[in-house]
């Protein structure tokens, strides 16, 4: 995790915790702030799946991301996310980079439950990368969306947009 105490510390935690306890393990995950055109536009995590602890390492040499990512709408007019929450996957590739983040189809605040299950429909391609929604449906996908939003979600929220005051 970060090295001072952000908003969806504990949020992201918490869904680390629901991933071990379901498979795969972590490997890393850390939460940040970041920067797109401003300053410190935008929260985000990143969680690495550690594929060995599945025997997956075949299926995915390279690894799994899921991506966390609460924006600020500051930005949308230059093509930046709308405010608010939304969870992507990215499949590791070789050299360290990843491939074009695709939406998980769950809550942006979802249950940590909600995004190891959809963890699960990743690993076992149920929801491909490039399956994104459109138009009030998910392309590529038609289990619609994975569980619920998280017991803390008004406080995540809350806290999210303390944070964009003080930024």
């Amino acid at each position: 995790m970060s090295t001072r105490t952000l908003p969806h510390d504990k949020y992201i935690e918490a869904v680390c915790e629901a991933l071990d306890k379901a498979g795969p393990e972590v490997k890393d995950g850390r939460t940040d702030d970041c920067e797109t055109r401003g300053t410190y536009c935008y929260l985000n995590a990143v969680i690495e799946l550690d594929m060995l602890t599945v025997g997956l390492q075949d299926e995915w040499p390279h690894g799994l991301l899921l991506i966390w990512e609460w924006h600020t709408g500051r930005e949308a007019e230059f093509g930046e996310p709308e405010r608010g929450p939304v969870w992507q996957f990215a499949e590791l590739q070789e050299d360290g980079s990843n491939v074009y983040p695709t939406d998980l189809p769950v809550y942006g605040y979802a249950s940590p439950a909600a995004v190891a299950e959809a963890a699960r429909k990743v690993i076992s391609r149920e929801i491909e990368p490039g399956s994104y929604f459109n138009s009030g449906q998910w392309r590529g996908w038609t289990g619609g969306i994975i569980g619920d939003s998280w017991e803390h979600a008004g406080e995540l929220e809350a806290a999210c947009a303390a944070w964009d005051t003080k930024e």
